[in-house]
């Protein structure tokens, strides 16, 4: 293998391959839902053989970063097609089906980060974050009132016309208008007391009890993109999951 910027500089191969590819949908060279070269053109590009390069394939798959589709090539995966579905929402009602979800911004403004902000998005002293708030209403009843933060340098040029533009539908907007895709999520659950905000925006009395959503979104490379606290009227509706 002759020496190129490009060929990884220890074993195991495929796996250097597979972080190169990484590092090129990090950097937005093939943005969601778009194909990425032929298993033949990246062997080229790498100085690899097709078969290094279709396994660092088949781990990108397995992880969901790209979708194989027989006769068509291989995508980067995308949220575009998940505008109605929320994917990591789980909160459903107790009895019937989810038939309708909508979201609504409340508000959207920036703010120096704070200490838990800092912590949870990974980021320095004095960064700035977004912080959006927004409530989502299943099948006509507000169930869910949410703080997110965002860290700025990341999302650019958000405003509150280009939420709405989206339908308040954020993980597609932040894939679509910024390149940034959520791969998953890190999620803790607690009970607390609905207060202030919370207690207004869910039409409950102060001190009733809420489920407490806290998610850290990841992206590309293990980084934090998104810190989300959703407080959720648990009195018809429960977080449902499913284990493998």
């Amino acid at each position: 293998m002759k020496p190129s910027n490009d060929s990884p500089a220890f074993q195991p191969l495929y796996r250097q391959i597979k972080a190169l590819i990484t590092q090129s949908l990090v950097a937005g060279e093939w943005r969601p839902g778009s194909a990425i070269p032929s298993e033949q053109e990246l062997a080229r590009r790498y100085n690899v053989s097709q078969g290094t390069v279709r396994t660092a394939i088949s781990e990108l798959a397995e992880e969901k970063l790209v979708i194989r589709y027989q006769g068509r090539g291989t995508f980067v995966a995308s949220h575009a097609e998940e505008r109605v579905q929320f994917p990591f929402l789980r909160i459903t009602p107790d009895q019937g089906e989810l038939t309708q979800l909508t979201a609504t911004l409340v508000s959207l403004t920036r703010e120096r980060a704070d200490a838990s902000a800092r912590q949870s998005l990974q980021i320095g002293r004095g960064a700035s974050v977004l912080r959006l708030k927004r409530r989502l209403t299943l099948n006509g009843q507000d169930v869910c009132f949410e703080e997110i933060r965002l860290p700025a340098l990341l999302f650019k040029g958000l405003s509150e016309g280009l939420v709405k533009n989206h339908d308040c539908m954020l993980y597609s907007m932040y894939e679509s208008a910024f390149g940034v895709r959520a791969l998953h999520a890190n999620e803790k659950l607690r009970a607390v007391d609905a207060m202030g905000e919370v207690a207004a925006q869910l039409g409950l009395t102060p001190r009733s009890p809420v489920l407490l959503v806290e998610r850290v979104a990841i992206t590309y490379g293990g980084k934090p993109m998104e810190w989300r606290l959703s407080y959720c009227d648990s009195r018809l509706h429960h977080y449902r999951n499913q284990i493998n």
